[in-house]
């Protein structure tokens, strides 16, 4: 029986196909730049219950080689990094399912937002022409305990009110450099690891 490698991510919830095929082209893009031995499948499945129950029904029928792990919004800042299930527990009222590993849960700490903000550089490029404010942008420094809304709302203030959510910010996440997400992130630190590691076996 063929390996499964999936990745059921949060996005694309509007359920327009375009804006499901950007969603994915963005995630994939950025796990490719990571350099791992093998790639994942990427399932975008809209809101955070879609995720949760598409990995539920993958996960029951899984193999002990399989890698099947979920990408999404921890809405919340994470007290203990590792501990994942227990946030969405305590945050969502979730249960873990029989046999998952908290390893199978990857956050983007607050929110997808958190990532495009981190990258500067990205956003420099992504709006060359339009321009940015800088300063308007939430600072660096611990990053992952901002709120998704504050994320947003100085993403949109940065960029003169520019930045969208949907297919533009699913372009700006395919150009984000993972070297610098991994600096002011460690939650993302912990996805690109964990990846590494199940997607080299």
């Amino acid at each position: 029986m063929k390996t499964k490698r999936v990745v059921y991510v949060e996005g694309g919830g509007d359920r327009k196909k375009d804006t499901r095929l950007r969603c994915r082209e963005g995630f994939a893009r950025l796990i490719a730049k990571c350099g791992f031995k093998r790639q994942p499948k990427i399932v975008p499945c809209g809101g955070r219950g879609q995720v949760r129950r598409k990995f539920r029904a993958t996960h029951i029928n899984s193999s002990i080689d399989d890698c099947i792990l979920m990408l999404i919004d921890s809405e919340a800042t994470v007290v203990e990094i590792e501990q994942t299930w227990d946030h969405l527990r305590q945050r969502d009222g979730w249960s873990k399912p029989r046999g998952a590993t908290d390893d199978q849960v990857l956050f983007m700490t607050t929110c997808m937002e958190t990532w495009i903000a981190a990258d500067r550089e990205a956003l420099r490029e992504a709006y060359a022409r339009r321009g940015i404010n800088e300063n308007a942008l939430p600072p660096l420094d611990a990053l992952e305990s901002r709120s998704s809304q504050d994320v947003f709302n100085r993403l949109k203030n940065g960029t003169n009110n520019q930045f969208d959510k949907g297919e533009e910010s699913f372009k700006i996440l395919g150009q984000l450099n993972p070297d610098t997400l991994a600096e002011y992130l460690p939650s993302f630190e912990r996805a690109r690891r964990i990846l590494n590691e199940k997607l080299s076996r």
